[in-house]
């Protein structure tokens, strides 16, 4: 639809993709296509170009998709690794280790149930020469949160950045991802945030990672938490997240949700909630 960004662990410039065809998917455009259309586009159009970037871990390649009237990039991950044991580059071991594309998808899915698909961008399980991976949407962003902080470029609106910010936080500790880093907060012309690359998360710990980071929570967004049902999920993400991947989700949900109403109920809602 506009200019976009590879959506993984690095941040890559591209320009802006215009078609001459009565749907123009133009920057300004989000709102053309429904959530359901871009997945019905991203799961059947037809790939015309590829490119695999040298950039990141997981190497992800950037597609070019067109079903004839449409033409949007997109980014496929095939990673799915598993390992018993696994030494990372700062030295850390993790046991029962995976790196997987398939945790891109429940994370939308998971999204979407918490009325947070807006953050992420919408992802699918598509095959392609061959490799079964994710496939996802270009974003239109100018920067990344590394980028930023690297620049020292301030935010316009500290008061709109810190209330994304700490929808993302609430989401980062729900899914426990064990590779958060700043390249996977994207910022949009009119700096949105996005948050992106899931394929280190859904571990089965079922305590927080941390809660400092917790300290105001959007109303809809703690009710929606509130209401979250495990079957529900367990449903939406079947092939994707394990029983116990599931479990220990809703077990950091119940945390989540305690840790804000005792928030709540030491500083008043106001101090809390917005």
């Amino acid at each position: 639809m506009h200019r976009s960004h590879l959506l993984w662990r690095t941040l890559v410039f591209v320009g802006l993709i215009g078609l001459v065809c009565p749907r123009i998917l133009a920057a300004a455009d989000d709102a053309t296509l429904s959530k359901d259309q871009i997945k019905q586009f991203l799961t059947t159009a037809k790939v015309i170009k590829s490119k695999q970037s040298n950039k990141g871990i997981t190497n992800p390649y950037r597609l070019t998709l067109s079903d004839g009237t449409i033409t949007h990039d997109a980014s496929f991950q095939p990673i799915d690794e598993h390992a018993s044991m696994k030494e990372m580059a700062s030295g850390r071991s993790e046991m029962n280790f995976v790196d997987s594309y398939k945790y891109n998808i429940a994370a939308y899915q998971l999204a979407e149930m918490l009325g947070l698909d807006d953050m992420v961008p919408v992802y699918v399980q598509r095959k392609w020469e061959g490799k079964t991976g994710s496939l996802s949407w270009w974003l239109p962003v100018k920067m990344d949160e590394g980028e930023r902080i690297k620049q020292k470029i301030p935010v316009p609106d500290p008061d709109s950045w810190n209330k994304q910010m700490y929808k993302v936080r609430v989401l980062d500790q729900l899914v426990y991802d064990t590779d958060p880093n700043l390249t996977n907060v994207l910022i949009g012309e009119d700096w949105k945030i996005y948050r992106i690359d899931f394929t280190r998360a859904f571990r089965t710990h079922k305590d927080l990672q941390s809660t400092k980071d917790l300290v105001q929570c959007d109303r809809q967004l703690l009710t929606k938490l509130k209401a979250l049902d495990g079957n529900e999920l367990a449903t939406r993400t079947k092939g994707f997240l394990s029983k116990s991947e599931v479990q220990a989700l809703m077990a950091r949900r119940d945390k989540i949700v305690d840790h804000f109403q005792k928030l709540i109920a030491e500083k008043g809602e106001n101090e809390v909630l917005y």
